[in-house]
């Protein structure tokens, strides 16, 4: 899969077009793929208490007889996801990327094994705390890492490769629960299993290095050279060291120390984090993690009732996930985020009004065998359209529209945005759904994509091709009061300077 990039902004000075492979450097390939088990961990553990649930309220009767209980069991995870997303920003800032990576994996594990050991619902739920807060730390942590160790050519389907081991992760966690179906302490290895791949990817990242832009600006000029060197041709060396050396100066200048204040007080900041924000709110409140999370329980609540095909269904959800995001990862480079997030939106709408009929037309018939099977479609149509858009786009914006000092800071905030939001519609649905109905709760969610819609629309920039500078220069420009247009490239125009009045070349090239 080859890129073939325009000449714009400072990259034109490296003359004529330049071809840039997914699978041109083995080197930044290994390191997207060891930091990508982050995002293994994030989906696993999403996917699998979904199937993992159905057994436990077997084991524990309290669990069976509270909707609350199983909600919480749910959610603790998402609860440390929050907390841990927060100070991963904080983390990522002072101690690097790699370091935050092998916290993430040790905390990750500790919870994993103690969920495996739990005697009752309590010591399950402070496991999937723990577990919630390794998932929170990496969530900031690997698509930053993989952003800073990718040509910018690439960069959107480098960090989209994460977003596919998050949908690889859930289409595992489904085939370990159709597996261990019928062996004794069914849910306990589902949940216990989950340490493997972060004890693999602790060792492997004790083999890799730091993040070359952290290294440049907070640590060795010299070590992140060489990390740099490993990345990029000796002209595109040259280019970054360049701009990073600019990017230091700027932060040298600056009297007083990055402060979460300085997100909403600085205004090109407070754009940028709104754009970044927002994506990440609006991926869950559109539903996916419904979808994920509950995916057996809405299969059962369309008329399926073994458990066995509500996991099986459900594995094939979790297959068309993860297919989506391949697809995601090479339009994103070629299409555009902003493009593919909107085509997406309009998919995921017509998908949740589909469900939402479905539901409606079986609760008020006795046959409910076709629409049941409707309804499963729903679903899968639902996956088919978010997966190549709105699973990878949030993740990949917010990973290059931060400056280098604020990149830490407004990643967590705004993965902490993801995780508040998921975590209000995991504890919110089955509730909402028993009082108003799941045709009803499906009709508000469709709402709610359309909203998403207007806002991509409205707030979310196109920066696909784009270095992190170029990116800046488009933040800087709207806190003036320009960059507003219409058509696809309604954030590009004339003017912009210093190469970026060369951006629509990027829109139209392809």
């Amino acid at each position: 899969m080859t890129i073939v990039s325009m000449p714009e902004g400072s990259s034109a000075s490296l003359g004529g077009d330049r071809k840039v492979s997914y699978f041109s450097n083995a080197y930044v390939l290994g390191l997207t793929v060891v930091a990508g088990i982050g995002g293994l961990l994030f989906g696993y553990d999403t996917g699998v208490i979904s199937g993992a649930l159905l057994y436990i309220r077997d084991d524990f009767e309290a669990v069976e007889k509270s909707s609350f209980l199983q909600e919480t069991i749910v959610s603790m995870a998402l609860v440390g996801a929050m907390i841990g997303a927060a100070a991963g920003g904080w983390i990522n800032d002072v101690y690097g990327r790699k370091k935050a990576t092998l916290i993430a994996d040790v905390v990750f594990t500790i919870g994993s094994l103690g969920m495996a050991a739990a005697p009752d619902p309590y010591v399950l739920i402070f496991g999937r705390l723990l577990v919630g807060l390794g998932v929170g730390v990496a969530s900031v942590t690997a698509p930053m890492y993989i952003a800073e160790a990718s040509p910018s050519e690439i960069r959107g389907g480098l960090v989209s490769t994460n977003v596919l081991m998050i949908t690889g992760g859930q289409f595992l966690s489904y085939l370990v629960n159709l597996a261990f179906t019928e062996v004794p302490g069914t849910w306990r290895w589902m949940l216990g299993v989950a340490a493997v791949p972060a004890i693999i990817q602790f060792t492997l990242m004790l083999f890799l290095p730091e993040s070359p832009r952290w290294l440049y600006m907070k640590k060795d000029k010299a070590e992140a050279i060489v990390v740099l060197a490993k990345i990029n041709d000796p002209l595109r060396l040259e280019e970054e060291i360049d701009q990073l050396a600019t990017a230091l100066e700027e932060e040298h200048q600056r009297k007083n120390a990055v402060s979460y204040w300085d997100v909403f007080r600085v205004k090109e900041i407070r754009h940028a984090f709104l754009a970044g924000a927002g994506l990440q709110a609006f991926q869950q409140f559109t539903g996916i993690n419904t979808v994920m999370y509950y995916s057996p329980t809405i299969v059962q609540m369309a008329g399926f009732e073994s458990n066995q095909l509500a996991l099986l269904l459900s594995l094939i959800v979790a297959l068309t996930n993860a297919a989506g995001t391949v697809l995601g990862i090479y339009l994103i480079d070629h299409f555009g985020r902003r493009k593919l997030a909107l085509s997406s939106l309009a998919g995921v709408i017509v998908s949740l009004i589909l469900l939402s009929t479905a539901f409606f037309l079986e609760s008020t018939s006795v046959a409910t065998s076709l629409y049941g099977w409707l309804a499963v479609l729903g679903l899968a149509l639902y996956i088919a359209f978010f997966a190549p858009g709105m699973g990878p786009v949030p993740w990949t914006v917010n990973s290059e529209i931060y400056p280098e000092s604020y990149r830490g800071i407004c990643g967590g905030m705004s993965a902490t945005v993801n995780w508040v939001s998921n975590l209000i519609v995991a504890q919110s649905f089955l509730s909402i759904a028993e009082a108003a109905g799941t045709g009803a709760t499906f009709a508000i969610l469709a709402g709610i994509a359309i909203l998403a819609f207007l806002f991509v629309a409205v707030f979310v920039p196109e920066t696909k091709g784009l270095t992190f500078e170029e990116v800046g220069k488009i933040w800087k420009l709207r806190a003036q009061g320009s960059g507003y247009g219409s058509g696809s490239g309604s954030w590009y125009g004339s003017g912009y300077g210093s190469g970026l009045d060369k951006v629509p070349l990027l829109e139209e090239g392809n």
